[in-house]
């Protein structure tokens, strides 16, 4: 039996490490997918379409179809915007997918892994009933919010944690150029 080098053993404990923070990652995003379509099948499958039930005097939990994107956005296009929006979905999870194999620091890393989670819930949902299902109702007075689900939640905040992020490196982060 050869002893092992203490370089060896180095190399396989970060290996080992860096294999964990990238399983970290997926975790994150298979676990609030996991949120999304229980949550999306328990809506679509328990309550009838444009069910609403108030909780508050603020929010209400409904049963709403999206066939477009954000804010229904061509959702009167006439049908090809289904696959057009599953196409997006697919290329941007495989994107994501392959950037949460890069080493980055964990808030990163967070802020990727939620809006992979999202775009994969979404992209599901209209790729299986060519729509989303949305059942977050908020508004208040005569202001009212577009119903809204947990894939949305993500990716918003995965975009703002994001973009926090961006803003937090100022402008030591930006590449020189030479002068």
């Amino acid at each position: 039996m050869i002893p092992s080098s203490s370089s060896s053993r180095d190399v396989s404990s970060a290996q080992a490490t860096r294999v964990s923070t990238v399983l970290w990652g997926y975790l994150v995003a298979a676990g609030v997918f996991a949120l999304d379509v229980v949550s999306k099948f328990a809506v679509h499958d328990f309550t009838p379409y444009g069910w609403s039930f108030p909780v508050t005097s603020f929010f209400s939990l409904v049963h709403v179809w999206n066939l477009g994107a954000a804010f229904s956005f061509l959702a009167d296009a006439g049908g090809w915007q289904r696959w057009f929006f599953v196409a997006i979905a697919a290329a941007a999870s495989i994107w994501l997918i392959a950037m949460l194999r890069k080493p980055m620091p964990r808030l990163e890393q967070l802020a990727y892994s939620l809006i992979l989670a999202g775009a994969l819930g979404n992209g599901l949902d209209r790729g299986v009933r060519g729509y989303v299902v949305d059942f977050l109702d908020f508004y208040w007075r005569g202001w009212h919010w577009p119903a809204f689900n947990v894939a949305d939640i993500s990716i918003f905040c995965g975009a703002f944690l994001m973009l926090a992020l961006t803003f937090k490196a100022g402008p030591d982060a930006t590449v020189p150029t030479k002068t």
